[in-house]
């Protein structure tokens, strides 16, 4: 090769490696915001918990006034390592032994559970709010998007989603059917119909409405249903039968400018539990044998909560179908617990811890605990009392606005002498001692669940 030669060969070369570098560089430069080439968990951060999830008030910081409910921050840098393989605080989701990210089982994993509105997608398993709670749902697209990523073994790195998922804007929401009433006979619907929830506002509302029986019902079983955005429905009954809110009213907790409707609130104090869901859609059905009874000419209290974080007008509604069986075959009737502790002294400007035990004087079996406090309640816990179990933690809620609605698989077996015990942490903001009382201003402290003998 003589030197003219030479010199033309190397000078290729190096054109030919000044390009490959342009092109390695552009293709570099690029990488960083193609989705087709981003590390899957990165893309779900940026399209996903980022703007839906690690909001402020949500699940930002441990600053999050809902921090203590759920236990969980999905900011960047943090949210994976909070995610993968750690164990929830849903109890539902414990007691199934889900993780929040279980690697290669979505089914397993309560973050598709809470990102998937539709029930039919975990066989009616139920772990509360559909998430992002308030705020526009996911896409199916999006949906699927962390399915696959959970399924491929929820890595940090890599590419194991297809990234063109996100471009789906669909939703399983689009359009909502009410739950179909029960077929004549075999049961009774409630309802609370359409209604408006404005921009950035949280709305909560009773409306008492007749049963409409003529006579004593059994119900073995109930089914809830309603639009999306809702953190919880509740049926109530009446402690005080003589003192009753107007029928077919509808009474808002909050006024249009979000103060406290005082009368509404004081309404709540006369509550007993009768049916609740905190998930937008429950089917649950008592023991064979058992039921509730609802005395002929019932009326009940139907209690709506909705959550709009977006810029648009929501609706809420919601149904109830309470299901019934001949009296021949009721062999336990269902009570309702109703344990509260009225001796409450609560000194101002202080942090203090109440209990209170029950016992029983016939052996009872637990079916459902939740409870009720007031704004200045921290933690509510159920602890057993007595027996081989003793001080054993059954319930606990961090929520006095949205107390979590437990349902046991397995019955809690208490023997006579046995019972209860509520331990309630109140923190008293205010300059003046609080006691238990009827009002917004006072406190409470109950145990409502269900069981039977």
């Amino acid at each position: 090769m003589n030197l003219f030669t030479y010199s033309r060969v190397a000078l290729a070369a190096g054109a030919s490696a000044l390009l490959l570098n342009l092109v390695s560089c552009q293709k570099t430069g690029t990488e960083a915001s193609d989705p087709a080439v981003m590390a899957s968990f990165d893309l779900m951060q940026q399209k996903i918990l980022t703007p839906s999830c690690a909001t402020s008030g949500c699940h930002a910081s441990e600053k999050d006034p809902s921090f203590a409910q759920h236990g969980l921050v999905l900011a960047e840098g943090i949210a994976y390592q909070n995610l993968v393989d750690a164990d929830p605080k849903n109890s539902s989701a414990k007691a199934d032994r889900l993780k929040r990210v279980k690697p290669f089982a979505s089914l397993e994993s309560l973050l598709y559970h809470k990102l998937n509105a539709a029930a039919s997608h975990h066989s009616g398993k139920q772990y509360g709010n559909p998430m992002p709670l308030g705020g526009q749902l996911l896409s199916n697209g999006q949906i699927e998007f962390v399915r696959r990523w959970i399924e491929a073994g929820a890595p940090k790195t890599g590419s194991v989603a297809d990234a063109k998922l996100l471009d789906d804007k669909t939703t399983t929401d689009a359009t909502y059917e009410p739950l179909p009433a029960p077929t004549a006979g075999a049961g009774i619907q409630m309802s609370i119909a359409p209604f408006d929830i404005q921009p950035k506002f949280e709305r909560e509302l009773f409306t008492r409405k007749m049963v409409g029986n003529t006579q004593d019902i059994y119900v073995n079983r109930y089914e809830i249903k309603m639009r999306s955005g809702s953190h919880h429905f509740v049926a109530y009954d009446f402690r005080n039968k003589n003192i009753l809110p107007n029928l077919n009213d509808v009474r808002d907790l909050r006024n249009a400018d979000n103060s406290l409707n005082l009368l509404t609130a004081l309404s709540m104090s006369n509550h007993v539990y009768l049916a609740g869901s905190q998930a937008q859609y429950q089917d649950y059905t008592f023991p064979e044998g058992a039921a509730l009874l609802l005395p002929a000419g019932a009326s009940l209290d139907l209690n709506s909560h909705y959550v709009n974080k977006t810029d648009a007008v929501m609706k809420g509604e919601a149904q109830i179908n309470l299901y019934t069986i001949d009296k021949s075959k009721v062999t336990q009737v269902i009570q309702t617990l109703d344990l509260g502790n009225t001796n409450l002294n609560i000194p101002a400007n202080g942090r203090v811890t109440l209990t209170r035990s029950f016992t029983f004087d016939k052996p009872r079996k637990i079916l459902t605990l939740t409870s009720h406090m007031h704004k200045l309640g921290e933690k509510f816990v159920i602890k057993i009392n007595g027996g081989p179990r003793n001080g054993e933690v059954v319930y606990t809620s961090t929520d006095w606005e949205h107390p979590d609605i437990i349902t046991f698989k397995t019955p809690i077996n208490l023997q006579k002498g046995e019972g209860l015990t509520s331990e309630i942490t109140y923190n008293n903001t205010t300059n003046k001692t609080v006691n238990f009382g009827l009002t917004s201003e006072d406190e409470m402290g109950i145990i409502f669940g269900y069981y039977y003998e």
